[in-house]
């Protein structure tokens, strides 16, 4: 769909679709999204995890990708940073997130 305007919005959108699956939340709302930015058809996610450790890295990132790619006209290429700074708490948690977790 040439002409259609990629922007953070979008992008947001579409990455609410993407569901942690130990949780059960967005990533979102869990705040493991770090920073969006859209250079034309271009678009990469900063991104983190709970843990360093998680099981899942690889999957969440390649859901990050697919779900921007295929979910918000006009992406070309999407690419997926992880990075561990600032760490991950769970004070990121969005009010929403929260009650999805029981949390409020």
């Amino acid at each position: 769909m040439r002409g259609m305007l990629v922007t953070e919005e979008r992008v947001r959108a579409a990455l609410r679709e993407v569901i942690d699956p130990e949780l059960g939340v967005n990533v979102v709302d869990l705040g493991l999204i770090y920073g969006i930015d859209v250079n034309g058809g271009v678009v990469r996610v900063r991104m983190t995890l709970t843990t360093p450790s998680c099981p899942l890295h690889q999957s969440l990132g390649t859901a990050i990708a697919k779900a921007v790619a295929l979910g918000v006209p006009g992406v070309e290429r999407a690419e997926v940073e992880l990075v561990w700074d600032p760490p991950w708490s769970p004070e990121r948690i969005t009010e929403e997130g929260r009650r999805a977790l029981g949390w409020s």
